[in-house]
């Protein structure tokens, strides 16, 4: 287990922070990660996994017109996904990944583009990446990226 996840399940209980996730190219990777971690079950609300774009619409609010015009591999998009998650969840702070881990690029991105969301109270937005490498390494730094990303933040609410 890479330490990303235990930093974020240790800085969420002690912000008493509850958490969620809404996943799409690493379909429920990173909440698995999350849960892995001992005491996550004090924090960790639940998440959604999101791999159509029916889905996002549905269950996580994420606007169809959005959809319709850029695809699903969007910074907007991933930025409603995980509002959508914290709301659904009724959790505080939120965390989402939508991408392309390929083989072949998708919605006319190339394979590798990835986009992690973010919520945190009434604050969100999203981060870009560009990842190099295979379908199993893109999902992998994917996660990785958004546990870095969750425990930024953590780390800018508890500071705050």
């Amino acid at each position: 287990m890479k330490p990303a996840a235990p930093e974020v399940i240790a800085k969420a209980i002690d912000g008493a922070v509850q958490l969620a996730t809404a996943e799409s190219l690493t379909a429920g990777m990173i909440a698995a990660r999350l849960a892995e971690v001992p005491g996550a079950s004090a924090v960790l609300r639940g998440g959604v996994v999101s791999y159509s774009s029916e889905v996002k619409a549905s269950l996580l609010g994420v606007d169809e017109a959005l959809l319709a015009a850029n695809g699903s591999v969007d910074p907007e998009v991933a930025r409603q996904m995980a509002v959508g998650a914290q709301r659904a969840c009724g959790a505080d702070a939120a965390i989402s990944a939508t991408g392309v881990a390929g083989p072949e690029p998708h919605d006319g991105k190339a394979v590798g583009t990835v986009y992690i969301g973010w919520a945190m109270g009434a604050d969100s937005g999203s981060e870009a990446h560009h990842f190099v490498g295979d379908r199993a390494q893109i999902r992998e730094q994917s996660t990785q990226a958004a546990l870095h990303q969750f425990a930024s933040i953590l780390d800018k609410a508890s500071s705050q």
